[in-house]
This record gives C-alpha cells, structure tokens and sequence, in this order.
C-alpha cells in the first residue's frame, strides 16, 4: 500500500499551497511513507488524478483540485477529509494504515475496544 498524495507544484493560490503543505508535513512528522504526485509538472499524473476522483467527490464546475489523497489506487479525500480525520485522531484509519502503537489513534482504539 502507498499513499499518494497528488499537489501542484506551481499553484497561484495560497490556501492550496497551504493545504498541501499541511498534509505533506502532517505525514513526514508521523513518518508515514507516501509519494507526492505533481499534476502541474506532470501532465500524466493530472490526468489520472482527474479520472480517478470518484464523480460524488468533484466539484460542481471545473476539475478538482489538490491535494487529493489515495491509498494505491484507492480514493481517499481531498484536504477536508484528511484535516476531519487529524482532528478526530483518525488519520491511519482514513489512510487505511495500523496505528501505531503509543499513537493517540492507537490509544483511542485500544480505549474503544476494552
């Protein structure tokens, strides 16, 4: 399982930028490995960052946007999805990932299932 996380490079807006660097910083702190997909350098990865965007998840107009999140092929979310899981310490579960143990995800689940 690799986790992609697809951004563009070259973004004019600073609340995307912002949310990229969010999400990248969030994983590299926890040490969960991923790839990062640049869609503005890289026309291949926009066009399978587009087509594998399920349809309910797409904006009403227009392409959508970075970051976007998956698990291999898996669609995952996009920003809001990943920053509702981190507030509700659930990341690894939204990332399909084991929790490690001393993680306050792995804390809250051991709670939950004694």
């Amino acid at each position: 399982m690799v986790i992609r996380v697809y951004i563009a490079s070259s973004s004019g807006s600073t609340a995307i930028k912002k949310q990229q660097q969010d999400v990248l910083g969030f994983l590299e702190a926890n040490k969960i490995e991923f790839e990062e997909k640049d869609i503005a350098a890289n026309e291949e990865n926009r066009k399978w960052m587009r087509e594998n965007v399920p349809e309910e998840s797409r904006p009403t107009s227009g392409n959508p946007l970075p970051p976007r999140i998956f698990n291999d092929s898996r669609y995952l979310g996009d920003y809001e999805a990943f920053f509702e899981a981190r507030e509700n310490n659930a990341v690894y579960a939204f990332l399909g990932l084991t929790a490690p143990p001393g993680s306050k995800e792995a804390e809250a689940l051991a709670k939950q299932q004694a």
